[in-house]
């Protein structure tokens, strides 16, 4: 008897060796709405750590010591294009060689961002290419699929749970993006008021126009505070919606001015379905 119960605890420890939890795979993100993307397609087979934390902004983010540390244990690091990128991502990659750089904005044309001049009949005169690419559904579909590609190419042994888990992900964009459809059913080129131009490929998604108050990070002059004004009299606005990460000071004059109000619109939560969708409420709810 004894010597079956050893038996059978031999052949269990055997059959389970290979589908026990292994320790999972250690991988960097820019932004929290990349780690809810990335935590979508790999699930329980990766620890995501994210580089820009909550509260900054990740046009002047620079990463901490400890972050730096932490890249010698990844195997991926999942870039998107926005600006801290520019000065840090060859730093990062220099700090492991081994680490795998993965942009999952590639195979995205991005827009050239808009300020109020461009509002005013030139479009796109600064050249400066917005990154704000994952407030759109459908782009998000783009970088889910570059992300899958990655953690296949670090861990191909799971390609199977990649690929079951990104399907399912991309069911879940299609819902929300139907969602949004029919949200803005019926606004289409109807403008909503922004301090910061974080909402352009959302507004593009969905046939609506962010009108920005700052543009290259810097606030408007006063005779730029009163075309804003102007316009946003003219057109009825009376929400100015302003991102934590960045001043309201410029939306508080703008919101006075108008009889209007401030409005929180976070493009970089980490719950990143759910947040589009309370945030769509609340530019519909402005565009009565």
């Amino acid at each position: 008897m004894k010597r079956s119960i050893i038996l059978a605890a031999l052949i269990f420890s055997i059959l389970t060796a290979g589908t026990a939890d292994a320790a999972p795979i250690e991988v960097f993100v820019s932004i929290l709405p990349q780690k809810h993307f990335v935590t979508k397609i790999g699930g329980r087979l990766i620890d995501v750590s994210v580089m820009v934390e909550p509260g900054a902004n990740p046009h002047s983010y620079e990463p901490k010591p400890r972050q730096m540390v932490g890249l010698t244990r990844a195997r991926a690091y999942f870039a998107i294009g926005v600006p801290f990128e520019r000065v840090w991502l060859k730093k990062i990659a220099a700090a492991n060689n081994r680490m795998l750089i993965v942009h999952t904005e590639e195979g995205i044309k991005r827009r050239p961002m808009k300020s109020l001049e461009d509002h005013h009949g030139e479009t796109g005169r600064h050249g400066i290419l917005d990154p704000h690419v994952w407030t759109s559904p459908p782009l998000v579909k783009i970088l889910a699929g570059n992300i899958f590609r990655g953690l296949v190419s670090v861990d191909e042994a799971h390609r199977a749970a990649y690929q079951a888990n990104h399907k399912k992900f991309i069911a879940e964009i299609d819902e929300l993006d139907a969602e949004l459809k029919s949200i803005f059913a019926g606004k289409r080129g109807v403008r909503f008021m922004v301090f910061h131009p974080a909402w352009g490929y959302f507004a593009e998604a969905y046939g609506l126009e962010q009108v920005p108050i700052e543009m290259e990070g810097k606030e408007p002059k006063p005779a730029q505070l009163k075309k804003l004004i102007e316009q946003a009299r003219g057109r009825g606005i009376k929400v100015v919606f302003v991102q934590p990460q960045t001043s309201t000071k410029s939306a508080q004059i703008i919101a006075r001015a108008i009889g209007g109000q401030v409005v929180f619109a976070d493009p970089l939560a980490e719950d990143w379905g759910h947040n589009l969708r309370e945030q769509a409420a609340r530019f519909r709810a402005a565009l009565k």
